[in-house]
């Protein structure tokens, strides 16, 4: 897997205490085996993963458009399995 890279956006709200708890592992797995995967309309990628060793919560993750940078990640209490549609 290609080493991530990460906007200085994620970087900085990376410090916030809801979201150190976040493995890079688990941003990862989000982005490799995601269980949904939608593109917003200027380009972004959310993809979503269930993460066992967090209980399974869902971790949301948003790249940019090449697919790669890492611009955000947290647990996301609103997702839906059935008809996700954001």
């Amino acid at each position: 897997m290609k080493p991530l890279k990460f906007t200085q956006y994620f970087l900085y709200t990376r410090s916030r205490e809801d979201r150190k708890s976040i493995r890079l592992e688990w941003i990862q797995r989000a982005i490799a085996h995601p269980i949904r995967e939608h593109v917003q309309a200027d380009g972004r990628i959310r993809r979503w993963a269930r993460i066992s060793e967090a209980g399974g919560k869902v971790l949301r993750v948003i790249l940019l458009e090449d697919g790669q940078t890492v611009h955000n990640a947290f647990f996301d209490r609103s997702f839906r399995e059935v008809d996700y549609e954001r």
